[in-house]
């Protein structure tokens, strides 16, 4: 080992003849070619008969590397006279490759000579002693990998950067320690020998010169905590060079919204203690005094473009409390503002002067020249699978277009909603002249299929299991298709959904429904329904945030009663067939369709029984939801709200299998089914509202809403996991009075009757939501805190699924 350590020490410096009678040349890659000269010095007449033209070029020494490699290097060939420049270039050269410890090249008559010693190759690179950090991470930052040429430079710079991925982690005292196994065939095994040291986390933050906030104001600003034992998800209080940084950022962002314009950070220094297990770190800061806006002026040199309006939507105005953040967004609407007229790539500069005198600062957007810019060619980028057809008819904007930056927004949302894509992006660039611009609409593609499984469980030992696959984007064509199978304790269901986004071409959703259902509710209401049908359906926009959707459904009915089912079930029994025309209209503002946090959706449903069939209803449904983040885009308050009516028409009564029953995913906290109007019997004289709960039997009116507020538990991002707190509350009931069965008093024990009092029912609870390995997982813990003694209540539900 200290041998080949020699070797590649002394392979830079000149080396002596090789026995050859001649002059030999030997270059020092460290030294400049200049500096280098002949071994040994000759006199003019042996030079005069000595040098002649060089006829044969040998290699010796090489064992992997080709002869002809070697001279392909070489500037000297046959046929040329000897040239210490050249050859000197050459030599250089040559250890510019990297492949030789040594090179030398000697002139003996007519012969010229090149002696290499290769560099020896890597065999394995070994890591020991390793535990914090897995070898996975630790070789991401080494160069050095088996088969590789080896240089004690590669290895030097291998230690330094695993030292670096250690300090990030917060181990200062880490220590490597190279060492090179030889093997035969100039091969070598290097072995880094790391001892970790322990953890430097940072004991204390402290501030120097604040006055106007404290420092546990200011250590809430800055990523950097203090180390502490419970602690233990987070490395926030390792110490980090590059989080300080970012920390004396964060700290100027956080005064100069507060109106500090003369803030700055003096120094952020970093102390290790005596034991090397921690640091202190001090932030000496600069408060100055606090300003508010002065003179607030926009000029522009586009004519198109009015001042007075510009100047009315800059977010920064006379007197207000300075806020350096609001200068930025000023400069993004003012261009925005100028982009919707037109102008892709206006050169917008605030001038900002500060005059301590008053206190104040004048802010003068000034606006460049700029010509007029119309859309050359429109890319689209990115789509491996997605036909550029399905993206382009998302656009509002085509070649040929003025340039709008509004519609280029639009546009970019309405890509994103497909549901195709991880990220999208629209951005425009110079085209070929000054007043033409390419816009690339650049897309990353996520996966469309989706294996899907739910599972459930109540109190009352009730499940759900939910099978579905299905694909948002069949073919690449936009095209959803889906074939899903569920079984619970109340329902067994297969259907097959299919839908065109544009049918024939234009701005029309077209699909089509089949499916079989069986309804048990033996357990909630002594019946069973089988249902089988199909439904038509088309959607169309009636403006940009509504939407509109007429469908068609024809379905046959088997209601079959139980044994023991009340009066009002057992007229209901038997098959019937239902044609139903519906429609839906939808008002929809939401920044994100699959996670909203702002925005709201309202919609209302309706449909009408009795075109042909044996049954005749209106049902009608309005739902609505509100969405707000509060503080940060992962905190969102939410309020959701149902409600629905049915009502028979023709002198027909709502069968059961078509009122509503509410509860379980409809209702947190309760049981499916397990709210509303219900078959009851007084058990007791003693207590009042003593019931035995029996058969539910739905209702022809609910309305129900829920407040929930979303928020991240603080566990590290990686795990993925969230947490809402909700309420939900709302009512069920309305019977039609033929299924009415009087009340027998409360002296009279163990008869049936109806009970339906519309009474008020609420819960609390909470739901986490994981981003497991397999997929997403929710859990909800609910308690009926408001309840009917014959309510069901039901405490905990969990359902997964996962993507493919």
């Amino acid at each position: 080992m200290a041998g080949i350590f020699k070797v590649i020490q002394t392979a830079l410096a000149a080396s002596v003849s090789l026995g050859l009678a001649g002059t030999v040349w030997a270059q020092d890659a460290s030294a400049p070619a200049a500096s280098q000269a002949p071994v040994q010095e000759q006199s003019s007449e042996q030079v005069e008969q000595r040098v002649l033209p060089i006829s044969t070029l040998l290699v010796e020494g090489n064992q992997r590397v080709e002869a002809d490699t070697v001279l392909s290097y070489m500037l000297v060939q046959p046929g040329d006279m000897p040239n210490q420049r050249l050859i000197n270039l050459s030599i250089q050269t040559l250890f510019g490759t990297g492949l030789f410890s040594d090179v030398r090249v000697a002139v003996d008559g007519r012969t010229m000579v090149v002696y290499v010693q290769e560099n020896p190759i890597v065999n394995r690179v070994i890591l020991e002693g390793n535990r914090s950090l897995k070898d996975d991470k630790l070789t991401e930052e080494i160069e050095l990998q088996p088969r590789a040429i080896f240089t004690r430079a590669r290895v030097q710079s291998d230690v330094q950067r695993m030292l670096e991925v250690y300090r990030q982690s917060g181990r200062f005292a880490a220590q490597i320690t190279p060492k090179i196994v030889e093997l035969p065939q100039n091969r070598l095994d290097v072995v880094f020998e790391i001892t970790e040291g322990p953890v430097t986390g940072v004991r204390r933050i402290n501030f120097i010169g604040n006055q106007v906030y404290s420092d546990r104001r200011l250590r809430e600003e800055i990523v950097t905590t203090e180390a502490r034992w419970w602690k233990f998800f987070s490395s926030n209080d390792n110490y980090d060079p590059n989080r300080i940084e970012y920390d004396r950022e964060q700290l100027r962002i956080f005064y100069t919204d507060r109106g500090f314009a003369d803030f700055r950070v003096v120094s952020a220094v970093a102390e290790l203690t005596p034991d090397q297990e921690g640091f202190y770190v001090t932030f000496t800061v600069d408060e100055g005094s606090r300003y508010n806006f002065g003179d607030i002026k926009v000029t522009t040199e586009i004519e198109d473009l009015n001042e007075d309006y510009l100047k009315a939507i800059v977010a920064t105005q006379p007197d207000q409390l300075y806020v350096g953040s609001l200068i930025e967004d000023s400069v993004d609407t003012l261009t925005f503002a100028a982009g919707a007229a037109g102008y892709a790539f206006v050169d917008i500069r605030p001038r900002v002067v500060t005059n301590r005198e008053t206190q104040s600062v004048d802010v003068e957007y000034v606006i460049a020249e700029a010509p007029r810019v119309y859309i050359e060619r429109i890319d689209v980028i990115g789509n491996t699978r997605t036909l550029d057809r399905v993206i382009r008819r998302e656009l509002d904007i085509v070649e040929g277009d003025a340039f709008n930056q509004a519609l280029m927004n639009v546009s970019r949302s309405r890509v994103g909603q497909l549901g195709f894509f991880e990220d999208v992006t629209v951005e425009p660039s110079q085209g070929s002249a000054p007043d033409r611009a390419r816009v690339a609409v650049t897309v990353k593609e996520q996966p469309t299929g989706e294996l899907a499984f739910g599972a459930g469980f109540s109190s009352t030992d009730s499940f759900l299991v939910d099978f579905s696959i299905s694909e948002r984007n069949l073919r690449g064509r936009g095209q959803f298709l889906r074939l899903r199978v569920s079984a619970s304790s109340t329902r067994k269901q297969i259907d097959i959904r299919f839908t065109e986004p544009k049918f024939m071409g234009r701005n029309l959703a077209a699909g089509f429904d089949i499916f079989r259902v069986r309804t048990d509710f033996s357990r909630q209401a002594s019946f069973q329904t089988d249902s089988t049908g199909f439904t038509l359906r088309a959607g169309f926009p009636l403006t940009r945030s509504v939407s509109a959707n007429v469908n068609y459904t024809l379905r046959s009915d088997d209601v079959r009663a139980y044994s023991n089912a009340s009066e009002s079930i057992r007229r209901a029994a038997g098959t019937r067939v239902t044609s139903i025309l519906g429609y839906t209209v939808a008002w929809t503002r939401l920044d994100d369709y699959r996670e909203p946090s702002n925005g709201f959706r309202l919609s209302w449903d309706q449909e009408i029984a009795g075109i042909g069939g044996d049954v005749r209803h209106i049902r009608t449904e309005l739902r609505g939801a509100y969405y707000k983040s509060l503080f940060r885009d992962d905190i969102v308050f939410s309020v959701t709200g149902d409600t629905g009516l049915i009502v028979s028409w023709g002198g027909d009564s709502t069968r059961i299998n078509d009122r509503f029953f509410k509860g379980g995913n409809s209702f947190r906290g309760f049981e499916t089914a397990g709210i509303g109007p219900r078959i009851v019997s007084n058990i007791s004289t003693d207590q009042e509202d003593n019931y035995r709960s029996g058969d539910a039997l739905g209702g022809n009116f609910y309305a129900i809403s829920a407040i929930e507020l979303s928020f991240p538990t603080g566990l590290p991002e990686q795990y993925g996991v969230g947490a809402a707190l909700f309420t939900e509350f709302g009512t069920l009931g309305v019977l039609p009075d033929d299924d009415q069965i009087a009340d027998p008093g409360p002296t009279v024990l163990n008869q049936a009757y109806t009970i339906d009092e519309m009474s008020l029912r609420a819960s609390a609870g909470l739901s986490v939501f994981w981003d497991s390995p397999f997929g997403p997982v929710r859990f909800d813990f609910a308690h009926a805190f408001m309840k009917e003694d014959y309510d069901r209540a039901e405490f905990f539900r969990f359902s997964t699924r996962t993507g493919f």
